[in-house]
């Protein structure tokens, strides 16, 4: 542990933290645009520099490790003067079209451009309009609204381990994209989504979200596909899901979702979706009651227990229930029944 003081105040910090991690534990906020705690840090956007007051340095407090005896500074004019200017080179080429982006006040950029008083036109514009690229069905990207700031190369490098995302081209023309700026649904990328959850601007976008409105709350639930239970969060709208995110409180699953996890929710408001049960008869689909539903199924049951026996029988369960819902349609197989005739759909 070394010793040291931001804004006045002293602090004590495990030697390999940095600052921006020492500051956050103390409740003092440092903007960033290219941080994220799951990742190694960038240093690449330069909006959280800090100030050493001994010497006067402007350091990147993501990147940079605690010593004994620092004294930081974090909200000074000098510093809030390099923030606007480290903003005004953003928005140099970057488009101010924040009334029509999908962002909207998601936008880490937007939110610090009115911190720090900046309306991005500043300096005069730089680089070019680039091509939107959606060619896959889940995966929005406008790279002209790109910062540079690493996240989506990082993300995947690192915590996805498929390295589909690299930097390409140099000055305006430097980019993310996929190796040898192939279409993502050709390339290694398996489509998860995280690049696009740490995305701090609309550069990446999810495309079945897009146009969907903002989300009015959130909703912490575990997704129902596979058996490893990962935490997410809904992002509602009305009663509507529009979307799903990691890094619910305590997720084990970190900021990590499968493609299904993140994007395979939309059956839960497809309007072709049952909501009550359906009885086949001459005239066609009928729909029943619940009650009535259970007892016609009861009394089969019966029936074919006393004609066929409990050989005759056979329980297949749902990779959409839980572990306890499946648990309990085994037991009443076993149990009430008396069959071992039991699947399940995911095996099949």
């Amino acid at each position: 542990m070394v010793s040291l003081r931001v804004n006045g105040k002293s602090l004590s910090a495990k030697g390999a933290s940095t600052i921006l991690e020492s500051a956050r534990k103390a409740g003092i906020d440092i903007p960033t645009l290219c941080y994220h705690p799951a990742l190694p840090p960038g240093g690449a956007c330069r909006i959280c520099l800090v100030e050493e007051e001994s010497t006067g340095r402007l350091l990147t407090a993501c990147n940079t490790r605690v010593e004994g005896g620092m004294s930081i500074l974090t909200d000074t004019q000098r510093i809030s003067t390099a923030r606007q200017r480290m903003l005004e080179l953003i928005f140099a080429r970057h488009p101010v079209d924040c009334t029509i982006c999908e962002a909207a006040n998601t936008c880490r950029l937007r939110l610090y451009a009115a911190r720090y008083g900046v309306s991005g036109g500043e300096l005069p514009r730089r680089g070019e309009l680039l091509p939107i690229t959606d060619a896959n069905s889940l995966i929005h990207r406008d790279y002209s609204k790109c910062i540079g700031c690493g996240i989506c190369v990082r993300a995947c490098g690192e915590v996805q381990g498929a390295a589909a995302v690299e930097f390409i081209g140099s000055g305006p023309r430097y980019r993310p994209a996929a190796t040898f700026d192939h279409p993502l649904d050709a390339s290694e990328c398996e489509l998860c989504g995280l690049c696009v959850s740490l995305c701090p601007v609309g550069a990446l976008m999810e495309k079945p979200s897009i146009h969907h409105g903002l989300e009015t709350r959130r909703v912490d639930t575990v997704c129902p596909y596979c058996g490893c239970g990962c935490d997410l969060e809904l992002r509602v709208a009305g009663e509507r899901i529009i979307g799903a995110r990691a890094e619910a409180p305590a997720a084990w699953n970190g900021v990590s979702l499968c493609a299904k996890g993140r994007y395979g929710l939309g059956f839960v408001n497809h309007p072709d979706r049952l909501g009550k049960p359906l009885e086949r008869t001459a005239e066609g689909w009928q729909e029943r009651s619940w009650d009535w539903a259970l007892e016609a199924i009861a009394e089969r049951l019966r029936r074919i227990l006393d004609e066929s026996g409990p050989s005759a029988v056979g329980i297949l369960a749902s990779a959409k229930s839980t572990n306890e819902e499946n648990y309990l349609m085994q037991k009443f197989a076993r149990a009430a029944l008396g069959t071992n005739n039991v699947d399940h759909c995911a095996r099949l």
